[in-house]
């Protein structure tokens, strides 16, 4: 096994920035029920702190996916969700 596919196997942090909307739910939904062992937490930017820590980030569209603390490929087009967790290797259950 190479170290990148150690670290793609290790349990990832999936931090999920969402402003509560619609849009911002269905990307949680949907990274919830596409990746195994990976803790996902999600950031409300309502409150104070996570929105200064969201322009820390430099985000400026949400939802917004920060991957063991690397911003994701932000407002990338036609399903980011998906994209992104590819791109991570961490999609580990096809979702119907």
């Amino acid at each position: 096994m190479t170290i990148l596919e150690g670290y793609i196997h290790m349990a990832r942090k999936i931090e999920v920035f969402s402003a509560g909307c619609l849009v911002c739910d269905l990307t949680v939904d949907y990274i919830k029920s596409a990746v195994v062992g990976c803790e996902v937490i999600v950031l409300n930017t309502h409150k104070h702190e996570v929105a200064q820590r969201a322009i820390d980030f430099g985000i400026r569209c949400l939802p917004a996916i920060v991957v063991d603390g690397k911003l994701a490929d932000p407002c990338q087009m036609g399903g980011p969700a998906k994209a992104i967790l590819h791109d991570y290797g961490l999609i580990k259950r096809k979702v119907v």
